[in-house]
């Protein structure tokens, strides 16, 4: 087993109205606050009213951003900052799903360090503080709300980049299943993908850990339980909680112990598709899964193999992965680019986009001809 730090500061709230405690914990950093959310889902659901009547019951002073997009711009990150660095605020409360809280830890950063944000997520500026973030989470699928990664993009520079720092840990997240409630079928089904590939990163890292081999398994025979009754019954109160805590452990750093960290190529690919045509992340990872399982079905078969036993009981790498595809269709997720209307004609234009970023693998990297592969394995 490998050497390793275990280390999470985020204190999370975890069920039924802890939400109401949210004006208490924001109060503990200040009370000039940046409220930070996406495009108005959470002032039809309720969620909206419920947060300000906890930041008004502690005379918070409140600057609103909203409109932050499911693939989050540094643009939007900038904007953010500068209207909180105008209003010298205490503390950023980030209501909504991966896209708002990862944007939130990078705009906390920009204030507090007085960079540009895309400074710091291209490790041209290294951030010494920040500004506290409190999240309150809407959408099961990232994990960011118990970790310290955030991933945004750019379209002047054609990228979309992951920054991880220990400063970006929220200090505290609040996670209400009920929140959830109102979250379509089709993006239920990509936080539930979402989860599925965290694990599955973690599991294809380098080193013998046998436990924390154990909690992956566990948490994506969770997912693929509870993720087709909770789509089927989108109201239900224990399915919401069980895929919510899942996400969460899918990436709080429970998976990683004991293994050098792991193998994120298939998230690079995810992060391409996603900035060429905007596809929602976890659409992508259902895309790009079984095309980097297909490639290194030759190089780690028993791996492959291994996973499979678990989840399904089969000892072939192949039916693994169309066990997996199975899976994946059965929750309406693409598994082809062709489902999402992407055609040959597009070939190029991904592989050049690929072969320009140089996607890789923290652990099983990837030459030129890998890349090119994977664009086929994909159509």
């Amino acid at each position: 087993m490998e050497n390793f730090t275990a280390y999470n500061p985020t204190k999370l709230h975890f069920g039924k109205n802890v939400t109401d405690k949210l004006g208490e914990t924001v109060g503990e950093y200040g009370k000039r606050v940046l409220l930070m959310y996406g495009k108005g889902s959470i002032q039809k659901n309720g969620v909206y009213e419920r947060v300000m009547q906890q930041l008004n019951s502690i005379n918070a002073e409140i600057t609103e951003f909203s409109g932050i997009k499911s693939n989050p711009l540094v643009d939007d990150v900038s904007e953010a900052a500068q209207l909180g660095k105008l209003n010298h605020i205490d503390v950023i409360v980030a209501v909504g799903g991966g896209s708002v809280i990862d944007s939130a830890k990078v705009t906390a950063l920009s204030i507090a360090n007085n960079t540009d944000p895309w400074a710091i997520m291209t490790f041209k500026a290294k951030p010494k503080t920040t500004i506290p973030v409190i999240a309150v989470l809407t959408l099961a699928a990232t994990g960011t709300e118990m970790n310290g990664a955030a991933v945004i993009q750019n379209h002047k520079t054609d990228e979309k980049r992951g920054y991880v720092s220990p400063l970006m840990y929220p200090k505290s997240s609040f996670l209400d299943p009920e929140f959830t409630y109102s979250v379509p079928k089709d993006y239920t089904a990509y936080g539930i993908a979402d989860l599925i590939a965290h694990s599955l990163e973690a599991y294809f890292g380098e080193g013998d850990a046998t436990l924390s081999d154990r909690i992956i398994e566990a948490v994506v025979k969770e997912a693929m339980e509870y993720g087709p009754l909770v789509l089927k019954e989108p109201g239900n109160y224990e399915y919401r909680s069980k895929i919510m805590w899942a996400a969460t452990v899918a990436l709080n750093g429970s998976t990683n112990h004991g293994r050098k960290y792991g193998d994120w190529g298939v998230h690079d690919i995810g992060h391409n598709l996603s900035y060429l045509y905007d596809t929602p992340h976890g659409a992508t990872l259902t895309i790009a899964y079984p095309a980097w399982l297909k490639l290194q079905k030759g190089r780690i078969p028993e791996r492959i193999a291994k996973l499979g036993n678990q989840l399904f009981g089969t000892n072939s790498a192949d039916d693994t992965i169309l066990l997996l595809e199975k899976f994946f269709k059965s929750i309406d997720c693409p598994i082809k680019l062709s489902d999402i209307n992407i055609g040959k004609e597009k070939k190029k234009e991904i592989t050049d986009q690929m072969l320009q970023t140089q996607i890789n693998g923290m652990v099983h990297k990837l030459t030129n001809e890998d890349r090119e592969k994977i664009v086929e394995l994909m159509m």
